[in-house]
């Protein structure tokens, strides 16, 4: 118990024999810890093997501690462990963008069909000549997972770090990857969403609220296409849960390449004949393409607003 206060308190320990060296790395454990120990020499064998990582010298260490190590450095250069700590945290990263983008996205697109089936009489839905009408077909519910999702998901999958990485503390075995703040922006985005697909839908169709005079292909059009839009916004948003996403919004060619594919195929799928018949669309006018733009685009002012509110907390 005194070991355990101790390491909990000092930093720098000297002149310590190999029984020691055990000691320190089971009190850090015992303090709840992931400890990585570096060793060359035999004595060292012991506190290698009881680390959770063992790292050997791959140029000065024994045969004994490379034995009971579980990776050898081959340059014997501590800047290289600290290189590849780096590199884990990025992929760890790309995993939680990843992530956080799919999961907002299908959010969005779950919520949208959800809410528009609940408020059908409001928005004129209710109106269709086939009875209840739902605000996404199913072809376009798989060209938005198929099509703009798996692009922009893919981009984000290699995204370089938005912010330094190694200024986070290290992560318990406890935390999740999908956490509770992630949780609430997923929440957040996916209701932004879905609400601004259905505004898209209202201000288009006819007998809804806000008084549209488009027909039910021309208003799934629109919802169609603000949800794509929304989308691309979303995929800047995921770059980082707690920076802008007008922080180095260029780092990333990949994924300015795979909005650019998602708008021109968006544009294709709503203008081409043939894509039209497979999948229910008609012409959007330059109008119509606005205010599909600027309604997706709230999704990028509310992220926006949630990463100021929460700096400002951190702060405090």
């Amino acid at each position: 118990d005194a070991i355990a206060a101790t390491v909990a308190q000092e930093a720098v320990f000297a002149r310590v024999t190999p029984e020691q060296k055990l000691d320190i790395v089971e009190a850090l454990q015992r303090n709840g810890n992931i400890v990585a120990m570096t060793g060359d020499g035999v004595n060292d064998a012991p506190a290698l093997r009881r680390a959770e990582i063992g790292v050997a010298m791959g140029i000065n260490g024994t045969e004994v501690s490379k034995e009971a190590a579980d990776m050898i450095l081959a340059d014997d250069n501590f800047a290289t462990i600290l290189a590849a700590v780096r590199e884990g945290r990025d992929i760890f990263s790309d995993i939680r963008k990843f992530l956080r983008y799919l999961l907002a996205s299908n959010a969005g697109e779950v919520l949208v069909m959800f809410l528009g089936v609940l408020a059908a009489g409001a928005l004129g839905l209710a109106d269709s000549a086939d009875g209840l009408a739902v605000p996404l077909l199913a072809t376009q519910i798989l060209w938005i997972n198929l099509v703009t999702d798996s692009a922009l998901a893919l981009a984000l999958g290699v995204d370089p770090a938005v912010e330094n990485v190694m200024d986070a503390p290290p992560r318990r075995l406890t935390d999740r990857v999908i956490d509770r703040p992630m949780v609430i922006t997923i929440a957040l985005v996916g209701t932004v969403t879905a609400l601004v697909g259905l505004v898209a839908l209202d201000l288009e169709l006819a007998g809804g609220v806000l008084g549209g005079s488009g027909t039910i292909e021309s208003a799934r059009t629109m919802v169609f296409t603000t949800i794509v839009l929304a989308q691309i916004f979303n995929a800047f948003n995921s770059r980082s849960d707690r920076v802008s996403a007008f922080v180095r919004p260029f780092d990333n060619r990949l994924l300015w390449a795979a909005v650019a594919l998602t708008i021109v195929l968006q544009v294709v799928v709503v203008h081409a004949p043939p894509l039209q018949r497979a999948f229910d669309t008609v012409d959007l006018d330059p109008g119509q393409w606005a205010i599909c733009w600027m309604l997706a685009g709230v999704v990028l002012v509310a992220e926006e607003l949630r990463k100021l509110v929460g700096t400002r907390r951190r702060r405090v």
